[in-house]
């Protein structure tokens, strides 16, 4: 709200955490998030076309799930050592790092959830005795986990802090609703996709929150008192989630045309083949 922008250090509180360690976070649920609808639409249009098959094959899903968890337990490894590597560059006071020490080890437990996530997925397909909803159920659980966390992570916060974080906490919330309704349903499109446009508003709301805790320029900083600061966040908030269909609805228009115009070109090419043999056998019956 640029009325309240105007007023900055003496309304905006130091607030713990930093710029690098939000961006971060909203950069890898975007990327997951990504790929986890764009994952679920490709399989949905495989189905859909008859000769998929022979584009797609059950081994390429298959590496791709395992390289999914591989991704997950790096980005879980990389929040990890950025915690440890904040706690040895900034200097804190006795009280300072006491609560400091307490908030990062309220992200270290939400790491080490996404941690056993990855390290389910690969369990689950290596070992073909392990059922594969085991992922969706511990995927709900570190949701589960990471929105509790966030919903008492506001002590001693300012309101417009202590909003965003329950707003960030509702969401992680109904993701995790989303994927235990996925576990115990089956290959539900609409929830896979229903899902990722929610982790999709948690990665988009870690970059809001980074800019409003975090100003670049101080005299352009948010007043984290204010409470119009509140009503402007729930429409960011709202006109966010809009964007998230916006974005999906985009990939799966851009994978359908791309998956049949690939299937046109193998079935012309194919129809050739069949042409140049059919020409060939001709010629030899004739001689």
């Amino acid at each position: 709200m640029n009325d309240s922008e105007a007023r900055t250090d003496l309304k905006h509180l130091k607030v713990p955490g930093d710029f690098p360690g939000h961006f971060l976070a909203g950069t890898l649920f975007l990327i997951m998030a990504l790929w986890w609808s764009t994952k679920s639409i490709l399989k949905h249009v495989c189905k859909q076309q008859k000769r998929s098959s022979s584009l797609i094959t059950k081994e390429f899903f298959f590496r791709a799930e395992l390289l999914e968890g591989i991704v997950i337990i790096g980005m879980a490894s990389i929040g990890i050592i950025g915690l440890y590597c904040t706690l040895k560059i900034h200097q804190f006071s006795d009280k300072e790092s006491k609560l400091t020490l307490i908030l990062h080890w309220h992200h270290l437990s939400m790491y080490v959830f996404f941690a056993i996530l990855g390290g389910t997925k690969i369990l689950c397909f290596i070992i073909s005795s392990l059922p594969v909803s085991l992922v969706k159920l511990t995927l709900s659980s570190a949701f589960f986990v990471e929105a509790f966390i966030f919903y008492n992570h506001t002590h001693g916060r300012s309101v417009v802090d202590t909003f965003g974080h329950q707003l960030l906490s509702f969401d992680v919330f109904l993701a995790g609703l989303v994927a235990f309704i996925e576990f115990l349903t089956k290959n539900n499109v609409v929830l896979e996709l229903l899902r990722s446009s929610l982790t999709m508003l948690q990665g988009m709301w870690f970059y809001q929150m980074a800019f409003v805790l975090y100003p670049k320029n101080r005299d352009h900083a948010w007043d984290l008192s204010d409470h119009s600061n509140i009503m402007f966040l729930t429409i960011c908030f709202c006109l966010y989630y809009a964007l998230t269909y916006a974005i999906i609805g985009i990939n799966y228009a851009l994978i359908t045309w791309l998956v049949k115009w690939r299937l046109s070109k193998l079935c012309t090419s194919e129809t050739q083949l069949l042409k140049n043999h059919e020409q060939q056998e001709e010629s030899e019956d004739e001689m």
